[in-house]
């Protein structure tokens, strides 16, 4: 099965392991693996939640990078985004969709590859909350919790240690348009760019919890891209 090999060796697991995960033999995993087996319902989803991404994306191949978006969401917060470099969890989901999105509305492409859906609070990767969770785990990022008004917000800030990562998976011109996005927001509050996402086409035209095509983002004013 196209790129399953691939997900598998990049989340460091073996044959034996996926196969015990997804509750069939080795010799059966095998065989889904060089494609001489389909998968069944069960074992997609299986599969699909084990590497965290959508049954979808695990059966069109399509497979997001989650390293790179990674890089993109700790560039963003080396950007001044706020005095104390924290961003609100919000909000930094939403610079990372229009980062994806505007890519593709220049170059026919999204930038990370994630699938975005639309929620209540706009249109999210599945992964966002994975990716924040493994950054806090490995030290990456700190996640400060604050009650304003009687309603809790999410800080994401950059930890000390991690300052010196270099970004090796984002282009300069990738990272340019970053810029430009952060450029656009910073002074912004988060209902602000919570509000643009919900009015943009991408958005409006979707059903709730429907993953959102990025074709419809060619259809936007250029102005109303990010």
């Amino acid at each position: 099965m196209r790129k399953l090999k691939e997900l598998r060796v990049a989340h460091k697991l073996s044959q034996e392991q996926v196969a015990k995960a997804i509750g069939v033999s080795r010799p059966t995993y095998t065989a889904i693996e060089v494609g001489k087996q389909k998968l069944d319902t069960d074992e997609a989803q299986k599969l699909a939640s084990l590497f965290g991404i959508t049954v979808d994306e695990l059966l069109s191949g399509n497979i997001p990078n989650i390293a790179k978006y990674k890089q993109m969401l700790l560039l963003y917060l080396r950007m001044n985004l706020s005095k104390d470099g924290k961003i609100p969890k919000t909000k930094l989901a939403k610079l990372l969709y229009l980062a994806d999105f505007a890519w593709f509305y220049e170059h026919m492409e999204s930038m990370s590859g994630m699938s975005y859906r639309k929620i209540a609070y706009g249109p999210v990767p599945d992964a966002f909350f994975r990716a924040l969770d493994e950054l806090e785990q490995d030290g990456k990022i700190v996640i400060d919790h604050k009650n304003e008004n009687g309603k809790e917000m999410f800080l994401v800030g950059e930890s000390e240690s991690n300052r010196n990562e270099k970004i090796q998976t984002v282009s300069p011109k990738e990272q340019a348009l970053l810029k430009k996005i952060a450029a656009k927001w910073k002074d912004k509050k988060t209902q602000e760019i919570v509000t643009f996402t919900h009015n943009q086409l991408p958005y409006v035209l979707c059903r709730m919890d429907e993953i959102i095509p990025y074709e419809l983002i060619t259809q936007e004013d250029p102005d109303e891209v990010f």
